[in-house]
Parts: C-alpha cells; sequence; structure tokens
C-alpha cells in the first residue's frame, strides 16, 4: 500500500538510533511488524487461573534446581 505521511523527524532520529534500518520505509516497517507483534502477545497475567498456570506451581522453586 502506497501512502504519503508526516513524521515527526527528532522521533524517527531517535528510532534510527535503536534500530538497524536503513531506511524510513524500513523503519516503519520494522515497527508496524513490531506493534502487531506486541498487542497478539497475551499478557501471562491473562492466563493465571485459566488452567494454564497452577496455582501450586513454584517457579523459584524451578530456577533454583528444587522439585
Amino acid at each position: 500500500m502506497r501512502t504519503n505521511i508526516v513524521l515527526d523527524d527528532e522521533l524517527v532520529d531517535e528510532a534510527f538510533k535503536f534500530s538497524s534500518a536503513t531506511t524510513k520505509r524500513e523503519l516503519i516497517d520494522c515497527a508496524l511488524k513490531e506493534f502487531v507483534a506486541t498487542h497478539k502477545r497475551k499478557n501471562l497475567l491473562d492466563l493465571y487461573g485459566s488452567n494454564g498456570i497452577r496455582e501450586e506451581y513454584d517457579h523459584k522453586a524451578l530456577r533454583e534446581g528444587r522439585d
């Protein structure tokens, strides 16, 4: 899709510092992909109590090597 947009130059310059993109098009493409991926991820807290995470599950014990 071709479109013309006005971008905040300071924001674009700052985004380039965090990206390996070399063009504005590539930068916007990367930003859109990251935006969509972020919003597709489920918040783990939403899974609590929905048969996804047992209440007695002890993640700290697993980190320390305890059962």
